[in-house]
């Protein structure tokens, strides 16, 4: 039996509902035809231009993506022309009619979805939700780290190219609070929660200022390293539920932020 696109996405929205995404996003389908035959499945953190050459090359009919591949709240599609890069991505997508299901936000809250994924890959354990709204986790290490050890342990574990942190003063790393992506608006909530340290992303100057005042330490590991963990997991979930189309992982897509 042929497998659609559009099952493929409703597939998708069992397991991160369309109600779990921000006011703000864009998921789903965002290119395509939802009653064409899925055929081959490429999994990527971002539909880049690497990822659709290599999606092109590969013969694949179907991206499934973390981050939107447009979203006119960040930046309006006015035009689509392959003379700037949201246009020549677009235009590629359609011309060689490959589809793209984007899962963003809801991914994120989801259970099992890209902060069950990053907590895991921690080694947490009694991971519980950080926001009301279901983004971001708490958890416990096994057993507590000094600071510089839990950062190395980050970078090892995320593959991330480096770790920036800042400390929150001489306690030991244990009840930790991660964030996949840009989520540093809620180290305030970490802290009131009880945990001596947060992992998250694209962390800024007077964020690392805030540690020692909030008792908190904070490590900034990276946009791709701290979410590029769901793509496993979504591959994982698409082989269980459509046995019998090929699933991949992309080979081209990866941290290109590089540290001396």
């Amino acid at each position: 039996m042929t497998i659609s696109v559009g099952q493929i996405e409703q597939s998708l929205f069992a397991a991160a509902p369309a109600e779990l995404r921000q006011s703000w996003d864009n998921v789903g389908l965002l290119v395509g035809d939802p009653a064409a035959p899925a055929g081959k499945i490429l999994v990527a953190l971002d539909i880049t231009r690497d990822v659709v050459e290599e999606a092109v090359e590969g013969g694949y009919s179907l991206i499934v993506a973390h981050h939107p591949v447009m979203n006119c709240a960040w930046h309006p599609v006015q035009t689509v022309r392959p003379d700037n890069n949201q246009g020549w991505i677009l235009t590629a997508l359609i011309q060689n009619r490959i589809a793209a299901i984007c899962m963003h936000t809801n991914l994120d809250s989801a259970q099992g979805g890209v902060n069950d994924a990053l907590a895991e890959a921690l080694g947490l354990e009694e991971i519980g939700p950080l926001s009301p709204d279901g983004l971001g986790r708490v958890g416990t290490l096994p057993k507590e780290m000094d600071l510089p050890a839990f950062a190395a342990f980050v970078k090892e574990r995320l593959g991330a190219n480096g770790v920036r942190y800042a400390s929150g003063g001489e306690k030991q790393v244990r009840r930790v609070a991660v964030g996949g992506g840009a989520c540093g608006e809620f180290a305030p909530l970490a802290a009131e929660l009880g945990c001596d340290t947060f992992v998250t992303a694209d962390l800024k100057y007077h964020d690392f200022q805030n540690a020692a005042p909030m008792g908190l330490h904070l490590l900034d590991a990276g946009h791709f390293p701290t979410e590029n963990v769901v793509c496993p997991v979504a591959a994982a979930l698409l082989r269980e539920s459509f046995p019998d189309l090929e699933v991949s992982l992309s080979q081209r897509h990866r941290e290109i932020i590089q540290y001396v």
